[in-house]
């Protein structure tokens, strides 16, 4: 009765959001939720209804006492087959070593990721302001400008390829 209260007091819908779980696992999460509620109906419809036979009852109903001698013998010779669950244990466990595994993957990636986020925001915030920059610094930061630059003045070229047609000519002349 208690996991009966305590599976209504979860709020499966506010884990799942948020713990940030994969669509496969929620889905999983899901389908196995939906076959233990199916197990337990299944489970107190068989539970409700009962489980003696009664062969007097019979015995004066049928003329044919001899089934009902043999029906009787072969409930007392009844025993309850027993099954070897070891097989859907291991498969649980499998199933629960690999959602483990999946989640400290997905950790061990969130924590490089949030890292690496938060590298970028000190960048970000120990970065000049864009008016404070000097030509030196872009150099610096990208020297493939400083070889065209230098590579167009031995050239003679003055003017930047496509500059016109993207911004026009300012000149007065």
């Amino acid at each position: 009765m208690a996991s009966k209260a305590a599976l209504a007091a979860v709020d499966f819908t506010r884990i799942y959001s948020t713990l940030g779980l994969g669509k496969d696992t929620i889905a999983a999460l899901q389908a196995f939720r939906k076959r233990h509620g199916d197990a337990q109906r299944i489970q107190s419809q068989y539970a409700s209804q009962p489980t003696t036979v009664d062969l007097a009852h019979y015995r004066s109903v049928l003329k044919n006492k001899a089934i009902v001698d043999e029906a009787e013998k072969v409930l007392k010779d009844f025993k309850v087959v027993t099954y070897d669950v070891a097989a859907h244990i291991k498969a649980i466990e499998t199933f629960e070593a690999k959602a483990v595994e999946k989640a400290q993957a997905t950790a061990a990636q969130i924590d490089v990721e949030l890292k690496e986020l938060q590298a970028t925001l000190a960048n970000i915030e120990e970065a000049r302001p864009f008016e404070d920059l000097t030509v030196e610094d872009v150099g610096n930061a990208h020297p493939r400008i400083l070889e065209a630059v230098e590579t167009m003045v031995t050239k003679g070229k003055w003017t930047v390829p496509g500059y016109k047609e993207k911004f026009g000519d300012l000149s007065l002349m």
